[in-house]
């Protein structure tokens, strides 16, 4: 980290919010020549993605799957023994992969001769910021144009009594103990994410959800091998239910609940975590001395370059609004900085993947079956089950699914969703089929690699045609138009 020998600097751009957004934008200006300053309140960059977020949990998940699968070998003649967890090196095999990225990313900081400044930054006023550095000194940060890029962090529930048992997702990471029984509280992708690792743990899990589903937003046919497998791993998974009270005993946290599946009786649990979403971090930024306009839920308001209401600061990332993706800020910090040097740039992606890392993995991008019913927009839907898949069937995951969302008309690529081991790394090919406007034919007469899951998505798209090497289907309409056949 380099000093800050005077109680007052200068600089071109400052990046507040080290994070994905953050030091991406911050190592892009400087790659082109601007003189940067990145102001951050953890010791190198990384930012809640890397220190709190998407690398520990990441890191956690690779153990989970190991156990599951070692526990699924006796299906293929391999027995293991019961797992032996050694939680300390567990904890410090996670914090190790997170002070080697960090610790990257500290050197790559330095190697670009960005002025790294650990400590809380406040604007006062639209070219000037107080930085309170975690040394205890104060200083005082000029800039011509600023970057905010200071994320979000969990939302907390009202009535949850203040007790170390109760957790949020940054508390769940820590993993200092493993609870005997943890309710998680919130069906979306954290909290399943967190439920799998500390089921595979050994913990005993109950899931419980408001909504009518789990993973709200993604398509039912994605959503159920999913759900099929995580009823085996979780005690218990309460659909349209809510937890009411809550009484902190001697014997742990008893919990009545509330809605269409709850329970007769309370239950008692070691911990809960909370994992009900996120809120930005917009607040005691010092935006009232500045133009910056937040919108009602305390999201910045910005337009196509990412630029504020105050004409020298831009904002990106979790603090602009949905989706919390740390891709999506990346992208967005590049889309500041063309900005800010000026070149002809907005952002306008057709496709943001977004992925639930769970076993199995599910992952989609561009317009979804439900996004399309809600819009009375007509599509058509191919769905290609992995039962058909030499290579899902050799993994023994015969349940996934690769679908495909097309333009009736012409066959173009709307949108893919995949169920399945990998489902993260297969659904780039349908990002950059949305990005490149492909049709289905493109897809159809890719040749990919045997035996593979990619493979999936060439016979998804062969299924628009009515045809498909591994499945049989009698025709029954007329042909598609761009039918090469």
């Amino acid at each position: 980290m380099s000093a800050v020998a005077n109680k007052a600097t200068s600089t071109q751009i400052a990046v507040i919010g080290a994070g994905p957004g953050g030091y991406a934008a911050a190592f892009l200006a400087a790659d082109r020549g601007m003189k940067v300053t990145l102001i951050d309140q953890d010791p190198n960059p990384g930012g809640v993605c890397l220190y709190r977020g998407c690398i520990p949990s990441k890191a956690l998940l690779h153990m989970a799957k190991l156990i599951e699968e070692a526990k699924d070998a006796g299906r293929f003649g391999v027995s293991f023994g019961e797992p032996s967890v050694d939680l300390k090196r567990l904890r410090e095999f996670k914090d190790s992969v997170v002070g080697k990225l960090t610790g990257g990313l500290g050197q790559l900081t330095k190697a670009r001769e960005i002025d790294y400044i650990q400590g809380r930054a406040t604007f006062m006023g639209p070219t000037r910021l107080e930085v309170d550095r975690t040394d205890g000194d104060k200083v005082e940060v000029r800039f011509r144009q600023a970057i905010l890029a200071t994320g979000s962090r969990p939302v907390n529930l009202p009535g949850f009594p203040d007790s170390p048992r109760v957790h949020d997702s940054t508390d769940s990471l820590e993993l200092k103990t493993i609870p005997k029984r943890l309710l998680v509280v919130g069906g979306g992708y954290i909290g399943l994410e967190l439920g799998s690792v500390y089921a595979a743990l050994g913990s005993r899990v109950t899931v419980v959800e408001m909504l009518d589903t789990i993973l709200a937003g993604a398509d039912p046919d994605l959503i159920r091998p999913l759900a099929g497998k995580l009823k085996q791993r979780f005690e218990n998974i309460f659909l349209g239910t809510k937890a009411g009270s809550i009484r902190e005993m001697k014997s742990g946290l008893k919990v009545s609940f509330e809605g269409q599946q709850a329970p007769d009786k309370p239950m008692t649990f070691d911990a809960i975590l909370v994992s009900v979403g996120r809120r930005p971090n917009s607040e005691n930024l010092g935006l009232e001395k500045t133009a910056v306009q937040l919108d009602g839920k305390g999201f910045v308001q910005v337009d196509e370059q990412r630029r504020t209401a105050e004409s020298t600061i831009w904002a990106i990332g979790d603090l602009v609004g949905q989706p919390m993706l740390a891709h999506k800020a990346s992208h967005e910090a590049k889309v500041a900085v063309e900005s800010i040097a000026g070149e002809k740039v907005a952002f306008e992606p057709l496709a943001i993947p977004a992925v639930v890392f769970t076993d199995p993995e599910i992952a989609w991008c561009g317009l979804t079956e439900i996004g399309a019913k809600e819009a009375g927009r007509k599509v058509t839907v191919t769905r290609f089950p992995w039962a058909a898949s030499g290579r899902a069937t050799t993994l023994g995951r015969d349940d996934g699914l690769t679908k495909l969302i097309l333009e009736p008309e012409t066959g173009r690529v709307l949108g893919m969703g995949i169920t399945g081991p990998g489902a993260g790394e297969l659904i780039a090919e349908g990002v950059l089929a949305i990005e490149m406007g492909a049709v289905a034919a493109d897809l159809e007469l890719t040749i990919h690699p045997h035996p593979t899951l990619s493979e999936t998505v060439m016979e998804a798209a062969e299924l628009f045609f009515e045809r498909s090497t591994h499945i049989y289907k009698p025709k029954r309409k007329a042909k598609k138009q761009g039918d090469r056949g």
